[in-house]
């Protein structure tokens, strides 16, 4: 059966971009080879420090009772609590035994066949910089607490660390299809923005939310958002939103149901019929939609971020 990878590749060399494959033009740094990685970790200062234990005691205040079980324990697991920019060489011998990932340096954000080969190893590629006090609430570039904060935690859930290589893999498939952007909303609305049901309540397992303290009360909270659990061939035809709070977010059963809706399903016959765009906007409901919560979307349409709309 076909599936979201591709069965012939051993992933051991960084894929080749097939010619006519739409992908962002990224600028290699002079002191990085082609796979991107940094020599080593930087090394913080106290101020960066600082920086990371501030942001970090402002998401704990948050995220009890509203981060799913599974982060909440791998925060645990990792010692993200000892203080100051974790080490990357501790990370990776923590998660190493746990699920055979590590933790690997970037300059920046690197092109997505690169991710998508790293992935396929179980490296996670992690921002070596961390953001400064101008920029502590937003950054447009994901650093060092939105990636070790945010994702790895999970990575010590073996199937989302399952998953997350799975992904890496079906990078390929994508790039021979032209479909990265489909493939990417996946990415954005599960690994980034990802709700999850966990008895009665909702939680949330997406890094930009867990890494986020406007938005991890927004996506469980507000009036505003839609909240529909996840189809995945719906999922790849919808747009998102970078720069804002999201006006729609998408509901797992488990990460067992998340890795049965992707890993098992037929991608060669999806990428086949989607079209290159986006069919439905990120606000959509339509007919085939599970809906849980069916948003008033005011925030948006008071003009969102830009207008310093309140998150309601």
């Amino acid at each position: 059966m076909a599936t979201i990878v591709e069965p012939d590749s051993d992933f051991s060399a960084i894929p080749r971009v097939p010619e006519g494959v739409f992908t962002a033009p990224l600028r290699r740094p002079a002191h990085i080879g082609e796979d991107w990685l940094e020599p080593k970790q930087r090394a913080y200062t106290s101020d960066d420090d600082a920086i990371w234990n501030e942001l970090f005691a402002r998401q704990m205040d948050i995220l009890p009772g509203r981060a799913c079980s599974s982060f909440m324990a791998g925060l645990q697991k990792l010692h993200l609590n000892r203080g100051g920019v974790p080490d990357f060489g501790d990370l990776s011998e923590d998660l190493g035994k746990l699920t055979g990932w590590s933790v690997v340096p970037v300059p920046m954000l690197i092109p997505d066949h690169v991710f998508f080969w790293h992935l396929a190893n179980r490296r996670f590629p992690a921002g070596n910089f961390i953001r400064t006090r101008e920029t502590f609430d937003y950054i447009q570039e994901p650093d060092v607490f939105h990636d070790v904060f945010g994702h790895v935690p999970l990575l010590t859930d073996p199937v989302f660390a399952d998953y997350m290589q799975e992904y890496g893999k079906a990078g390929w498939k994508a790039m021979r299809y032209n479909r990265l952007k489909a493939l990417g909303a996946l990415y954005w609305y599960t690994v980034e923005f990802g709700l999850m049901q966990e008895g009665d309540e909702l939680r949330i397992y997406g890094a930009g939310i867990l890494s986020g303290p406007r938005e991890a009360i927004f996506a469980l909270e507000a009036r505003s958002p839609n909240r529909i659990m996840l189809n995945v061939d719906r999922v790849m035809r919808t747009d998102y939103v970078i720069s804002d709070l999201q006006p729609t977010y998408f509901v797992i059963e488990s990460f067992e149901d998340l890795y049965r809706q992707t890993v098992e399903r037929d991608f060669d016959r999806l990428y086949r019929n989607l079209h290159p765009g986006f069919t439905y906007a990120n606000a959509a409901v339509i007919d085939v939609d599970d809906v849980l919560h069916r948003g008033t979307q005011e925030y948006h349409l008071r003009g969102g971020r830009g207008s310093d709309a309140d998150p309601v």
